[in-house]
C-alpha cells in the first residue's frame, strides 16, 4: 500500500469513528483523544489529516450528506413524473434518517447549533435550492422567476425541518403517511 493510500484509509478510520462518537454522544464525545482511541490510531496520525476537530466534523458532514446526496438523486433519477420524484426524494430522506439516526442527528439536528455543522448545512440547504431550481427550470413548470426561487427557497428548509421533526418523533411513525401530507403540501393542486 502506498503511503497516500494508508493515510487515506487512517481518515476513512478517523471520519469513522468521529461520526460514530458523535452520532451517540454530541460533540462534548469527540476530542483528538476520543477519536483516536476509536480509530486505534496515534494522535499523530490525526494531525496528517485535520487541523482539528472542527475540520474534522466538517468532514462527518460532508460524507454523510454525499451518502444523502447520491441515493436521493438516484431515487429520483428513476422516478417517471414530478409526483413521483418529490415522494421519492422526501421517502428516501426520512428512510436514510431512520436507518441510522446518527446520521440525521449530524445533518438535520446537531447542524442547528454547531457552528461548523451550521456553516455546511446552509451550502448544503444552498445546494438542495439549486437542484430544485434545475428541476423546476427542466420541467419549466413555473415561468415567474421570484416564484421559482420562493419555492425552491421554501422547499430546502421545510425539508430540514420535516427531517428533524421525524427524528424527534413528533409526527408518528408511519412514514407513508408523512411522505403523502408532505407531497400534498408541496405539489400544487
Amino acid at each position: 500500500m502506498s503511503p497516500a493510500d494508508r493515510q487515506a484509509e487512517r481518515r476513512t478510520l478517523l471520519i469513522r469513528a468521529a461520526f460514530a462518537l458523535f452520532g451517540d454522544g454530541g460533540e462534548a464525545a469527540v476530542s483528538v483523544r476520543s477519536v483516536c482511541r476509536a480509530a486505534e490510531l496515534n494522535t499523530r496520525y490525526f494531525y496528517e489529516s485535520f487541523a482539528d476537530t472542527d475540520a474534522l466534523l466538517g468532514a462527518v458532514y460532508d460524507e454523510v450528506a454525499l451518502e444523502l446526496g447520491g441515493i436521493v438523486t438516484a431515487v429520483m433519477a428513476s422516478a417517471r413524473d414530478e409526483p413521483t420524484r418529490l415522494r421519492a426524494g422526501i421517502r428516501a430522506v426520512l428512510d436514510f434518517s431512520s436507518v441510522d439516526p446518527r446520521r440525521g442527528k449530524i445533518l438535520f439536528t446537531e447542524a442547528r447549533t454547531n457552528p461548523v455543522l451550521a456553516a455546511r448545512r446552509t451550502i448544503a440547504q444552498d445546494h438542495v435550492r439549486e437542484l430544485v431550481l434545475d428541476e423546476q427550470r427542466r420541467t419549466a413548470r413555473e415561468s415567474d422567476r421570484v416564484a421559482t426561487e420562493v419555492g425552491a427557497a421554501m422547499y430546502a428548509g421545510a425539508m430540514a425541518e420535516l427531517a428533524r421533526q421525524w427524528l424527534a418523533g413528533s409526527l408518528g411513525d408511519d412514514v407513508d403517511a408523512v411522505v403523502t401530507h408532505a407531497v400534498r403540501l408541496l405539489l400544487p393542486r
